[in-house]
């Protein structure tokens, strides 16, 4: 395991939420924040830390722990959405046409018609893949989006933009694809240059704007807080959690991170289920 052996007080940190902040659950619904990991967060936030969200949980299921904590910025959809004014933001704020034009919020996304054209173009060479486009908190899917959320808004579509078909002009977030692991080394070929791909919990496939990514984000929050990268420490457990922690001052992975992100990682603190993140910044408050 690499190891950080600077004592520097860091100023910003950073926590993914799925497997590194949040308790497990059964479902994806059920996952909770303890706690201890509030009153800890609020407690270095008090004591002068900065603190952030990097996740890849659009608004409509991450808002809420946003709503929970101190959060200076919260990155949403793997950094394709980075909010800037927490406090103040709400659901409607967030996910609205106009965010587009919010000095608080940054977008770094891709035009509607190209992601049309990307998923028509998948599903030409692989008739039956299960995909969709994210935009504003609604996914336009060709599935059934319950199977893997209960509570996420979906709308069956034909990727065809309005008005003959259902997706509006504006810029999309991501497209989320769910190949059955046969499809895999097929699908990878076919993603367009102008697409980086992410893959969460080894089931996922996300295809975004290069630029939108937990790395680059973290860039640009740093730059807008007027914080150093160096002087940072990003926590995580999978692997689009990777470059975003090399990228960090120090780079912490839950113990129950993937078995690479452990590899990489300059400290490993307990798992996600022992607040292993509320334990490491308590380290530090002592």
């Amino acid at each position: 395991m690499p190891t950080n052996t600077s004592t520097n007080r860091p100023k910003l940190l950073v926590a993914d939420l799925d497997g590194t902040l949040l308790h497990d659950a059964e479902v994806f619904e059920n996952r909770s924040i303890t706690q201890r990991s509030i009153d800890v967060i609020e407690r270095a936030h008090d004591a002068g830390y900065q603190f952030a969200i990097a996740t890849a949980r659009p608004v409509s299921t991450g808002l809420r722990f946003a709503q929970m904590l101190p959060v200076d910025a919260v990155i949403y959809l793997n950094g394709a959405l980075i909010d800037f004014d927490p406090s103040h933001s709400d659901f409607e704020s967030l996910t609205s046409a106009s965010a587009e034009d919010n000095p608080n919020l940054v977008k770094i996304g891709f035009p509607a018609q190209r992601a049309c054209e990307v998923c028509l173009q998948l599903l030409k060479s692989m008739p039956g893949l299960q995909l969709g486009i994210v935009m504003n908190d609604v996914r336009y899917t060709n599935f059934d989006v319950r199977q893997y959320w209960k509570t996420q808004a979906f709308q069956y579509t034909n990727f065809q933009m309005e008005p003959d078909g259902n997706v509006p002009q504006g810029i999309a977030d991501k497209i989320t694809i769910f190949p059955e692991p046969d499809q895999w080394d097929a699908l990878r070929p076919l993603i367009p240059d102008d697409f980086s791909i992410s893959i969460s919990e080894g089931v996922m496939w996300m295809l975004m704007n290069p630029q939108a990514s937990k790395e680059h984000a973290l860039s640009v929050i740093c730059e807008r807080l007027g914080v150093r990268i160096e002087d940072t420490v990003a926590f995580g457990d999978d692997l689009i959690d990777i470059n975003m922690m090399r990228a960090a001052g120090r780079g912490v992975a839950v113990a129950n991170a993937n078995p690479k992100v452990l590899e990489i990682a300059d400290e490993i603190c307990p798992t996600n289920n022992e607040d292993g993140v509320a334990q490491w910044i308590e380290s530090w408050l002592q």
